[in-house]
């Protein structure tokens, strides 16, 4: 080829916004966090902050929580932005890494070891859960608390099958929710506790895992962050 009718330069920008909140304006998807496409992470990443900030308004607005709640949308959400950017970021220069080393790498090491390293369940798994956001955790989150099994209060709800059925049903409801399970055997590989009570945030992220079993937990875990309603 000797002429180049047209051609544009790509410029990746690896940012992430200093708040998510300030006053009555909330930043989210690309608004609040811009990286390469390495890995497609940047739709998934805005769709989980509008789903955050989402229920959280509603309750707000409708007098349900106090304004403090929308607080917690860039303490859950934040660190997680900052993760990916610079994950991201060290995937993106690998791939466009210039010299000798970095050709050989990509061209020649990669394209043998990558599909071995596919070849087994657990890593297949691992970039499964890693690409589809389901490893992401708000344990250290203000609106998380308490263990029962596995299960800490900022983890997603374990799924577990039964009778052609599941656990996850009623969760299309993007409402409070609070789960006692009958017991069967698959909860406990799953690593749910026996007699605990799971409550569930509208979002479907575990908000208190309590091994007791006993409703006035609930009633604490309200009161300490000023929530007056758990209906929709």
């Amino acid at each position: 080829m000797q002429t180049v009718n047209w051609f544009s330069t790509y410029h990746v920008h690896h940012r992430v916004t200093e708040h998510f909140r300030k006053g009555r304006s909330f930043l989210l998807g690309d608004a609040a966090h811009i990286h390469s496409p390495a890995g497609g992470q940047g739709m998934n990443t805005g769709i989980g902050d509008a789903i955050n900030l989402a229920w959280k308004l509603a309750a707000v607005l409708a007098g349900r929580a106090p304004d403090e709640l929308l607080d917690s949308y860039e303490a859950e959400r934040i660190g997680f932005a900052r993760r990916l950017v610079a994950t991201t970021d060290r995937a993106f220069s690998f791939a466009t890494a210039d010299g000798r080393m970095a050709d050989i790498l990509r061209t020649r090491v990669v394209p043998i070891l990558f599909p071995k390293a596919i070849s087994f369940e657990a890593v297949r798994e691992y970039i499964f859960r890693a690409v589809s956001q389901i490893t992401l955790n708000y344990r250290n989150g203000p609106l998380s608390a308490g263990a029962a099994g596995q299960v800490h209060g900022g983890d997603r709800l374990p799924w577990v099958p039964f009778n052609g059925k599941d656990n996850f049903g009623p969760l299309a409801a993007m409402t409070w929710q609070v789960h006692v399970f009958d017991w069967r055997s698959g909860y406990e590989a799953a690593g749910l506790a026996r007699d605990a009570i799971y409550l569930l945030r509208p979002d479907t992220y575990v908000a208190l895992a309590d091994r007791s079993g006993v409703p006035d937990a609930l009633n604490r875990y309200c009161a300490d962050r000023g929530i007056r309603s758990l209906t929709a």
